[in-house]
């Protein structure tokens, strides 16, 4: 029997990284929020890998924390190696990333959940959602309960109609045997929803007294810790850190899977959803890399609390018996003792064409959704989806314009956008490949770029945002006197030169122009600049990188110019693409369905080619003139 319960402004579903970062803005910008989990043990639960953050992944993390978001925050606290990855390249690439504690991760963010303003937590499963006339009214709960509400934000991961399987054993669980969530895919279904079959997989966790290390090479964490989050003092979280290992398999080891390939059941047909194409098992790393005599195995600690060691590159869904052969022949696991056996999980999630940039679905009037179910991968593509579809329907809430971050802006917009204009057939992955703009979009300045947005949302104190500004002015006022201050080709001045493997001065230059070389820094022409004022270490960073690559951030900037155009130029809503000349019938096809909103998300979409995209411009200048005539 059903029951009207307590109403809500925001109702969330799924407490996984996508759901914590959805329930917490909404609450934060002041809004009545229930967050769903189907258990409390999954509640920022990290099921697969022991890390956040990674390439292009922390990236993600700085600019959740720059908009207001938690994931950095709670990494900081809880992480056990920090390590800066790429450092041997340019700064775009650079990507932090931190080995957590998980069972740390897990209880600090449930902490913060529980004593937020505005927030409630509820074990409960979700089943149905309720609309009328297309607009949300709330959801129903297996119990029969009815919460009414203004908004629904899906974060449901990986565990709607979910199967954990490894050989010919099945098992109708979520990630860690916990319960699959069984009846919201129908109701998505009746909604006129499209749904997706995705899978995943995780490998072996092994006992570390059965580990021998000493065949296996030590990866120690950085030695100076740059924290994710902007608001974190380094000092402050300096700590003892945990070293990871590095091991290889081994042509023996592909054997072993080669022989009982036909027991994978990603190979016999028993597993039908699409898995990530560049986080492949190692089943399919020796199928479809032959060529390849090793590949790389990651032995990393799951936390202070436990023994168990997670098998980062081995990921699998053969049987357990196949396992413990192919995880024994590898070096230092000859004795491996395996915890919990690694699997593939399948699960249903949407076709992400169905959102708008806001991460509202089109065709449902305050239903949104974030993560995993949109058929990303990662924790962090989950809590950045997270985080903007708990904004924008907080923002619907509260009749406001939905905050929508382009592709140009921050790798975040490239993710929805990617998501949302590009088909998806296989869960995504963001890569730094994926941002056009990544020399603008780098890690160290995620604040600069959307701090000022988080502010404007209300998720940035009016204190950082100030913080901000004082940055800002102290990064340009330094970058000027360098531009300015003249050095001579003096003793000094030519040896520290000459110490640095540099070019002798024939004539004066500016210290702008030192920095520029590529073999000099900041940091280096201490001693030839007199003028020079104690600067903070992020300040520095940035003065350093704005100056050394001033060219090439001119040239992006340029770009990113010509892009705005064509973000800028709107297509009407009414717009009827069947009355455009010349346009090719799959454009055509493909612009009514998805709808776009500009010139330039429309030219992202395939099947719309830059001759499509010339009849659209010309159309759409004819189209509006047209229409401001009858205006008048």
């Amino acid at each position: 029997m059903s029951y009207i319960y307590e109403s809500y402004d925001v109702v969330v579903v799924g407490a996984g990284h996508a759901g914590c970062e959805a329930a917490l803005a909404s609450a934060r910008l002041s809004l009545k929020t229930i967050l769903f989990t189907i258990s409390m043990d999954s509640v920022a639960m990290m099921p697969c890998n022991p890390n956040i953050g990674g390439t292009s992944k922390g990236h993600l993390v700085r600019e959740i924390d720059a908009l207001g978001g938690e994931m950095g925050v709670n990494i900081d606290k809880t992480y056990i190696q920090s390590k800066m990855l790429n450092v041997s390249k340019g700064p775009a690439v650079h990507s932090l990333r931190a080995q957590a504690d998980k069972q740390e991760y897990s209880k600090s963010m449930r902490n913060v959940l529980e004593n937020t303003p505005n927030l409630i937590l509820k074990q409960a499963e979700v089943t149905e959602i309720l609309a009328q006339d297309r607009k949300i009214t709330g959801v129903k709960t297996y119990s029969g309960a009815i919460y009414p509400c203004k908004a629904v934000i899906l974060c449901t991961g990986t565990y709607l109609n979910a199967r954990c399987i490894y050989g010919e054993t099945v098992n109708a669980t979520g990630p860690n045997g916990l319960k699959a969530a069984n009846y919201l895919t129908d109701s998505l279904k009746s909604l006129g929803i499209e749904m997706y079959r995705f899978k995943t997989g995780t490998p072996a966790r092994i006992d570390s007294r059965s580990i021998d290390f000493s065949k296996m090479e030590e990866q120690f964490g950085d030695e100076t810790v740059v924290p994710f989050s902007f608001t974190t003092n380094p000092e402050d979280i300096k700590k003892e850190q945990i070293s990871c290992w590095l091991t290889y398999t081994n042509e023996n080891t592909h054997e072993i899977i080669r022989a009982n390939i036909g027991r994978s059941p990603l190979f016999s047909g028993d597993i039908k959803g699409t898995g990530p194409r560049y986080c492949p098992s190692i089943e399919d790393k020796v199928v479809k890399f032959a060529d390849k005599d090793r590949h790389q195995v990651f032995i990393e600690p799951e936390g202070l609390y436990t023994n168990e060691m997670y098998i980062a590159g081995m990921s699998s869904s053969l049987p357990e018996d196949v396992q413990y052969q192919m995880y024994r022949s590898v070096p230092g696991l000859e004795n491996a003792q395996i915890v919990r056996n690694a699997y593939a999980i399948e699960y249903d999630c949407i076709n992400p064409l169905q959102l708008k940039a806001s991460l509202e679905f089109k065709v449902i009037d305050g239903l949104f959704s974030g993560g995993q179910f949109n058929g990303s991968s990662g924790y962090e593509e989950a809590a950045a989806q997270g985080l903007i579809a708990g904004i924008n329907a907080a923002m619907k809430v509260l009749n406001k314009e939905p905050l929508i971050i382009d592709r140009s802006e921050a790798y975040i917009g490239v993710l929805i956008d990617d998501l949302v204009t590009k088909e998806t057939h296989e869960p995504y992955r963001m890569m730094t490949s994926r941002a056009e703009y990544r020399l603008l979009l780098r890690q160290d300045n995620a604040d600069i770029r959307l701090t000022k947005k988080g502010y404007e949302v209300g998720l940035i104190s009016e204190e950082r945002y100030q913080k901000l500004i004082q940055k800002e002015d102290e990064i340009n006022s330094e970058m000027i006197r360098l531009e300015n201050t003249v050095v001579g080709a003096n003793k000094e001045v030519q040896e520290l030169l000459q110490q640095n493997q540099s070019s002798l001065l024939n004539t004066a230059t500016t210290l702008a122009e030192l920095i520029r070389r590529p073999e000099l820094t900041y940091e280096m022409l201490e001693k030839i600049d007199i003028k020079r004022r104690k600067l903070s270490a992020d300040i520095i960073e940035q003065v350093n990188i704005n100056i050394k690559y001033d060219g090439y951030i001119k040239r992006q900037l340029r770009q990113v110019d010509q892009f705005k155009k064509l973000e800028n130029k709107i297509i009407p809503e009414e717009l009827d693409y069947m009355a455009v000349p010349s346009l090719r019938i799959e454009a055509r096809q493909k612009l009514i369905k998805f709808k776009p909103l500009s010139i330039g998300q429309a030219s992202r979409i395939s099947g719309v080619s830059p001759a499509d995209v010339s009849v659209l411009l010309i159309y759409l200048t004819q189209y509006n003139y047209q229409k401001s005539k009858e205006k008048v």
